[in-house]
């Protein structure tokens, strides 16, 4: 097993993710178990207990009660599995016994049940969020599960969701893959079952074009790329079909922006600074978002930043920009302060929202 796998904690932007279990049979062509060449691991397997899980997130150095945002078991395996619910329930149990109210997100693709759900109703603190990831593929050679466990999964927990939210994770969403008319129209009609709906597109990094090519499956794009590919006709048409279909909750880009909706608070990825990703969001949480957003003290970021080992260059209308920063850092920056964090080696470009240049011009004009 690599040492990756081994590092149970990692700081993603969506939060702390906690990984103590590895390995799932679910065999989806696209999972980012590639990257850690553990595909082949099928049969999950405990790294450490829950409560040793629960204790090195509590621990960590970047964790910060009722402030940061945390994500279980979302790398090497699926948390709603049989073997693996119950690691799942018992960590959630931790955190709420702790009077944590942090934002939690569970991620899965697989079956959720009525009783499932009566646990999640009984957390009294933490603010948890499933996301249920729905891509609609058929070809089984790229998603060998089918969609309809999710589907379903998705109306059971949205019809019996008090205390925690549900979010149709619409993803990856692939260029002549799943982009049909009537893919797109399938998705809309699940939206009506969830509080809010994430669109996105596909991590194509080396390792997983490597293996799409090792296996002959049909490659959406010509290279692999750093970031997600979604390209902007994809976007397009999916906006538009969502007006003239009607969508039964709100469509957003990023993933924070969906789960704080649904709780009825501001982004704690402080998105609201990158005007042109609120485009779409409902006005009401534009208000709420503009309301809690103001650039932080430049001191404060200063001091922050030098600490951390980094470089502080100065703000943005929308952004702090620093050097020097890994990852993790400039996460636990971005939460501490609800507001942007960018590398300057990384430029954002213009209505790309940290996307790859797959399928985007490469000189935008300024209107």
């Amino acid at each position: 097993m690599r040492p990756e796998l081994r590092d149970v904690i990692e700081y993603r932007k969506s939060g702390l993710s906690v990984n103590w279990i590895v390995g799932c049979p679910l065999d989806c062509g696209y999972c980012v178990r590639h990257l850690f060449d553990n595909y082949d691991m099928k049969v999950p397997k405990a790294l450490m207990t829950d409560t040793a899980a629960v204790r090195m997130l509590l621990d960590h150095q970047y964790f910060q009660p009722h402030i940061t945002p945390i994500q279980l078991l979302n790398r090497a395996t699926d948390p709603m599995l049989p073997r693996v619910k119950q690691h799942l329930f018992e960590a959630l149990r931790m955190l709420d016994a702790r009077e944590l109210t942090n934002q939690v997100l569970v991620i899965t693709r697989w079956r959720i049940e009525h009783e499932d759900c009566a646990f999640f109703n009984s957390l009294r603190h933490i603010r948890l969020t499933v996301l249920v990831t729905h891509s609609g593929i058929d070809n089984e050679q790229v998603e060998p599960v089918d969609s309809g466990i999710a589907a379903n999964s998705l109306r059971i927990a949205h019809d019996h969701a008090d205390r925690y939210r549900v979010i149709l994770y619409w993803r990856p969403i692939v260029a002549g893959l799943n982009d049909s008319d009537e893919h797109l129209r399938r998705a809309f009609e699940l939206s009506y079952h969830a509080h809010a709906t994430v669109f996105t597109g596909l991590f194509y990094k080396e390792q997983i074009r490597a293996y799409y090519q090792a296996n002959g499956l049909p490659e959406p794009y010509d290279e692999a790329a750093r970031r997600k590919v979604f390209p902007e006709t994809l976007e397009q048409r999916i906006l538009a079909g969502a007006a003239e279909h009607g969508v039964g909750s709100p469509l957003f880009r990023k993933t924070s922006c969906a789960v704080t909706y649904a709780h009825g608070v501001a982004d704690y990825n402080g998105h609201y600074g990158i005007r042109g990703l609120c485009d779409i969001c409902p006005g009401s949480q534009q208000h709420k978002c503009e309301e809690a957003w103001q650039r932080p003290d430049r001191a404060r970021v200063a001091e922050m930043t030098e600490r951390l080992g980094g470089q502080f260059l100065g703000m943005t209308d929308g952004a702090i920009v620093v050097s020097g920063l890994a990852e993790p850092p400039r996460y636990l920056m971005q939460h501490t302060f609800a507001f942007q964090v960018h590398d300057a080696a990384r430029p954002h470009h213009p209505s790309h929202h940290g996307r790859a240049d797959i399928g985007w011009p490469t000189i935008k004009e300024t209107p």
